[in-house]
């Protein structure tokens, strides 16, 4: 069966993708961590964990009603919004911040929609954004965000979990930019105490699917994880063990000592 996709243009690779590539062809596992953008010093734990080490930077922008996210980053969601956290807070809060590496946003149509595809996405450039994560809006349905997000600049990041099949597998590799999210497992995201031989399943099927970076996410808790996840892809995203700690009271000191605990396993595996 074919797939109903609407066009794309080819287009040259973007800052991220460059960025990642480059990374990576020098020898680097790669290394994304995930944080709600507007819980508390949020800001901050971006700088913190750019000068851990991390080669690029995903930021969720809260939504209400977050269909992918486990617990923990809904409770930073609902935090963040308590606290009056929009997407226009989060793009001018991120005006003042250079973390050094390309950032990513993650968030829900619902509010790109409220705000119109160009404006979005010119407001994301505007703001330092390198790239976007829409979970909640396949592929099939993505061209109108998509003409504004290439129109400005930001390279739509596109997942595959364990489950694609392989025809759609090779058209997310396809029209993914920046790099492929892998998720690991199926359901939403958490902690988990084994991600179990799917995750490594996945992860050769994208890698011999596509030659742009392959990033493995959902699940990864600790350094003996991310190591395991990164032998057979090009890195890993880690975002509820990062929120945790945030939640939990830790600040930029802590998650700079956790993100750099995962920098230095990578590098020495």
């Amino acid at each position: 069966m074919s797939l109903d996709l609407p066009p794309i243009e080819a287009t040259a690779p973007g800052r991220l993708e460059t960025h990642l590539r480059q990374r990576r062809d020098a020898g680097a596992k790669l290394l994304v961590p995930y944080l709600t953008g507007g819980l508390g010093d949020w800001t901050e734990v971006v700088r913190a964990v750019a000068d851990a080490g991390a080669d690029a930077v995903e930021i969720g922008i809260p939504f209400s009603d977050p269909v992918m996210d486990g617990p923990t980053i809904q409770a930073a969601s609902e935090r963040a919004l308590v606290e009056g956290t929009t997407p226009a807070t989060v793009f001018a809060d991120l005006r003042r911040v250079d973390a050094g590496v390309p950032l990513v946003a993650m968030t829900y149509y619902n509010l790109v929609f409220h705000m119109g595809d160009e404006r979005f996405a010119g407001e994301m450039a505007e703001a330092g954004f390198s790239g976007m994560i829409l979970p909640d809006v396949p592929m099939e349905e993505q061209g109108p965000w998509r003409a504004a997000a290439d129109a400005a600049g930001i390279e739509t990041v596109l997942l595959a979990g364990p489950i694609t099949p392989d025809d759609r597998l090779a058209a997310v590799c396809e029209r993914s930019r920046g790099y492929v999210y892998g998720v690991n497992l199926m359901g939403v995201t958490g902690e988990r105490a084994s991600l179990g031989q799917q995750a490594a399943t996945l992860a050769s099927r994208l890698k011999a699917a596509t030659d742009k970076p392959v990033l493995m996410g959902f699940g990864v808790s600790n350094p003996e994880q991310a190591v395991e996840v990164a032998a057979v892809s090009d890195g890993v995203i880690v975002g509820t063990a990062l929120v945790r700690r945030i939640l939990d009271g830790g600040g930029p000191e802590a998650a700079h000592q956790f993100i750099a605990s995962l920098r230095s396993a990578l590098d020495e595996s």
